[in-house]
């Protein structure tokens, strides 16, 4: 049984209905998910090789839709109507009268508006558009919306107008919403552009979501000290692990989407286990046991009894004794909150440097919790925790621009290059180069094996199928062989790299 049609407002230049450019992946994937009678299925394509260079491709081909992302940031750049027999899309002129793309008393016998209803009915006159030779269309654009025609090369000519090139009756054959004058326009910086905050799209724009804007970057200066901005602004605030609070935390970014209580019975396994596996982990502050098990427990979905709703509803969350993780996947990370300890080194780099700001509130007794690690997600398409949560980007703020490469070390460049830099910059804390290679070196894991008595539960995880962005669904998380199951962990002062096969960093975990 085909799907109930997909009826939607064109916002020209906006978005489709409730799908706004500049929305997020995973945000996106979340929306769809939540109605699967409505979409019943989802297409994802990506590059294996190049996942965050490459714009991502999600495609519902029962809906005839077609969203493409951005790599570095995930936002939505790019809506395209495929298919106009699977959906019903309508503009609202004045007085609130709808005017359908496609005319319902003729919607069975076309595959697509024709010419002469959008351009005297739909959305009205418009300039000359554009001929691509190679691919034998003719582009009707308006601002922020435009039409593809199909046109023989030896029927375009420069010299015709429009209503000469393209017949009246001419059906168009898929539809492009994007941010621009023109569709030529915008080609040259459809990937690059900062997009208007999603909040002002007319659909969102009258519901009363109080959610804090999103955290664009992570600068990470070392020491515990983490700087995050803001998207659409050009605030930021600090993080101090092992003196920012829970309640401060809360206060910059609202109630987590969810908390993860670190008393959980599935940590025993691993705690009984820890004294008996030969792992042969370095000593010291730099890569310590917890670490390593933290990168994947953050990313674990709340407990029933630890709901969002409990999380927003429970005014006492922020004072309790107990461990936890604040789990931010709208956002793209995790913290913990656990007693005090001393946060990592200061790099040697940054030794003696004022210009990085100290905690200016100091929290207390020692037995307080405060914020002590925060792990930021990569949500890497293909990787087994995709999707858990909205990509968060980062920099290490301390590591000097490459002299070759004239870039920091980012979330979107190779682990070998962020290796290499991160070496550079603490061999003078190792004795020799053989200890600095032996604390350095990575570890495999898979979590994909389940959680099997022979493996670490904790470690490997994947227990509840979190996919539509944390919300639990009462299901297990299986591994049917198309998520990159296996990643390498790599420890350095103060951080621990999840890194894919092919080279890409999955989550790092500061401490």
């Amino acid at each position: 049984m085909a799907p109930p049609l997909y009826s939607a407002q064109l916002h020209p230049g906006r978005g489709l209905g409730f799908f706004a450019l500049g929305t997020s992946l995973h945000d996106t994937l979340t929306r769809i998910k939540s109605e699967p009678v409505k979409f019943p299925k989802i297409d994802l394509k990506y590059d294996v090789k190049q996942p965050l260079a490459v714009p991502t491709i999600v495609e519902l081909p029962a809906n005839g839709i077609r969203f493409r992302f951005d790599g570095p940031e995930q936002r939505l750049r790019l809506i395209e109507i495929i298919d106009f027999t699977k959906n019903h899309v309508y503009v609202k002129q004045g007085g609130d009268k709808e005017r359908d793309l496609v005319r319902p008393e003729v919607a069975n016998e076309i595959t697509g508006p024709s010419f002469k209803h959008i351009y005297q009915r739909f959305l009205g006159p418009t300039y000359a558009g554009e001929y691509i030779k190679q691919s034998g269309v003719y582009i009707l654009s308006y601002p922020g919306v435009a039409f593809t025609f199909p046109m023989k090369e030896s029927d375009y000519s420069p010299n015709k107008d429009i209503i000469s090139l393209i017949p009246a009756n001419e059906a168009a054959t898929s539809m492009a919403i994007f941010s621009g004058e023109s569709w030529a326009h915008a080609c040259k910086t459809l990937w690059t552009e900062v997009l208007p905050s999603i909040k002002t799209h007319p659909p969102l724009a009258k519901t009363k979501d109080a959610s804090a804007d999103e955290v664009s970057l992570v600068k990470i200066h070392g020491g515990g000290k983490l700087q995050l901005f803001r998207k659409w602004t050009k605030n930021s605030f600090w993080i101090f692990l092992g003196e920012t609070t829970p309640q401060q935390i809360v206060h910059e970014l609202g109630p987590p989407d969810s908390i993860y209580y670190k008393n959980d019975q599935r940590m025993i396994i691993h705690r009984n286990r820890a004294t008996s596996n030969n792992l042969d982990l370095p000593k010291g502050g730099d890569f310590k046991q917890d670490d390593l098990t933290d990168t994947d427990l953050s990313s674990h979905p709340a407990s029933d009894d630890s709901s969002r709703e409990e999380a927003i509803e429970d005014d006492d969350f922020t004072t309790s004794t107990e461990e936890r993780f604040l789990n931010y996947f709208h956002q793209g990370f995790d913290i913990l909150i656990s007693t005090r300890t001393d946060p990592s080194e200061t790099p040697p780099s940054q030794i003696g440097d004022k210009i990085v700001p100290g905690p200016t509130v100091r929290s207390g007794s020692s037995s307080r919790l405060v914020a002590t690690k925060i792990v930021l997600h990569g949500n890497v398409p293909g990787s087994y925790p995709f999707n858990r949560h909205r990509r968060c980007r980062w920099e290490i703020a301390y590591l000097s621009p490459s002299a070759d490469k004239g870039s920091m070390a980012t979330s979107e460049t190779p682990f070998s290059e962020v290796e290499e830099s991160l070496r550079e910059e603490w061999k003078s804390v190792y004795a020799s180069e053989s200890e600095a290679k032996q604390k350095q070196r990575g570890m495999v894991l898979n979590r994909g094996w389940g959680d099997s008595p022979g493996s670490s539960i904790e470690l490997l995880g994947g227990w509840e199928d979190t996919s539509a962005g944390g919300h639990h669904r009462g299901g297990r998380k299986k591994y049917d062989g198309t998520e990159d199951s296996t990643t390498t962990l790599y420890g350095f002062p103060g951080l621990v790299f999840e890194v894919l096969k092919n080279g890409f960093v999955s989550a790092v975990t500061v401490f």
